[in-house]
């Protein structure tokens, strides 16, 4: 294996185990509402908070750091997120209290933030070529994915050892040293950043060049494709307990572990991406996910019509609904790194910082809108009336990604 191989080896590396760590940590806020609510006697509303103290958290990193970030080193940064994680995740696992995870989650928050602006900066670097770029970002999307289901079953085995109503904090205890085991991968991967730099003569980038993006039709066209594709995900991904639960009429344990399915199809669906998109094109690739995705909520919803609960369900006869449509994920997957290293790789390096700030403002957006819409029309009109909305965001995505191609394509020097 040559350096340049080696090297860019590590680096993938350390962006996948940082990547997939946050990944576990950021999704699990809602074990751990279980929990808090369960352990430390709050209400339902309280231990919502934990969810505004992630997701805003998130918006405030990206706005104050993401200008910045390349001033500061993407590779220290990734350092300093993982060394903040672990100091902690070894806090909280002794501090058995809600405002402690009120205030980890603040910490998650802010480290997601700032990780995922070095991260998305940071694949330009390791794999500029635009098929490679979209590969290796579906590829580490995927890997997020698997993270996301792994804390799934992590958490759940040590809440299924907890006697004591604390013991299951231990799982913090190992989250610390994977973050540590990450900082230590940073630390000896070496990552040239000096792509990231504006030329000489330049103007040196900042709110400005944000702003400056802000206002050009493709970032229009892209920043609406991820905030409604974030608004589908966050929407489906939250309330699918709940779906299972009320119209499939599943055990309450069993409507969070059939959820599961949903995670698993998402990852499955960003790693297969990564080969598809360099046969099949990233238009006509994303687009036929939209249309299968469209068929699976048409063909799925109506036979959850007159379910009635039975006592004693099973995993072998539960409705064909709790397995049939949480794998929209599969074909959902890979339009977010796809779309996102289409606009990324037709930028210089020195601006995907500031796009990708963008980028995770507008993501952040859109999951706590997505979560609010489906939840208020799942309570004033049905489940099914809920996902069922999923079909307008899925015809706007397609307007915007048809948009984009063209601008893009008009963007691009032919090769």
């Amino acid at each position: 294996m040559n350096q340049d191989v080696k090297r860019a080896f590590m680096a993938i590396a350390a962006l996948i185990i940082s990547y997939a760590l946050l990944g576990l940590l950021m999704n699990s806020v809602g074990t751990v509402i279980l929990q808090s609510i369960a352990h430390y006697g709050v209400s339902k509303p309280q231990a919502a908070t934990l969810e505004a103290c992630k997701d805003l958290s998130v918006v405030v990193a990206s706005f104050l750091f993401a200008t910045t970030l390349p001033r500061f080193g993407f590779r220290r940064a990734q350092i300093l997120v993982m060394i903040a994680i672990a100091l902690g995740a070894l806090a909280i696992s002794f501090a058995n209290s809600f405002w402690t995870m009120q205030l980890f989650f603040v910490l998650v928050g802010l480290c997601f933030g700032i990780a995922k602006v070095a991260t998305y900066a940071s694949i330009g670097l390791i794999r500029p070529d635009r098929v490679q770029h979209a590969s290796l970002t579906s590829l580490i999307e995927g890997v997020f994915m698997v993270g996301i289901l792994a804390g799934i079953w992590l958490f759940g085995w040590f809440i299924g050892r907890d006697t004591t109503g604390h013991d299951w904090l231990g799982v913090y205890r190992v989250i610390a040293v994977l973050a540590a085991a990450a900082a230590l991968l940073w630390w000896f991967t070496d990552l040239d950043e000096s792509g990231t730099r504006a030329a000489k003569g330049a103007p040196a980038t900042g709110y400005r060049d944000a702003l400056a993006l802000l206002v050009l039709p493709s970032t229009i066209a892209f920043l609406a494709a991820i905030f409604l594709y974030v608004l589908i995900e966050q929407g489906v991904g939250t309330w699918l307990p709940t779906f299972n639960n009320q119209v499939l009429h599943l055990p309450s344990a069993m409507s969070v572990q059939a959820s599961s399915i949903f995670v698993a199809a998402l990852a499955v669906g960003r790693l297969s991406a990564s080969g598809l998109v360099a046969r099949l094109g990233w238009l006509r690739l994303l687009l036929g996910c939209l249309a299968l995705v469209a068929l699976l909520v048409l063909l799925t919803l109506p036979t959850t019509r007159g379910l009635t609960l039975r006592p004693d369900v099973g995993w072998f006869d539960a409705p064909i609904a709790a397995y049939i449509f949480p794998l929209i994920g599969v074909f959902m997957a890979p339009i977010y790194p796809i779309v996102s290293s289409v606009v990324l790789s037709a930028l210089p390096r020195e601006r995907h910082a500031a796009m990708v700030g963008l980028m995770v403002i507008f993501s952040a957006l859109g999951g706590t809108i997505g979560s609010m819409i489906t939840g208020l029309v799942f309570d004033r009109f049905s489940g099914q009336t809920a996902f069922y909305l999923v079909l307008v965001p899925l015809a706007l995505i397609a307007v915007a990604l048809v948009r984009l191609e063209r601008l893009t394509a008009r963007a691009q020097p032919a090769e």
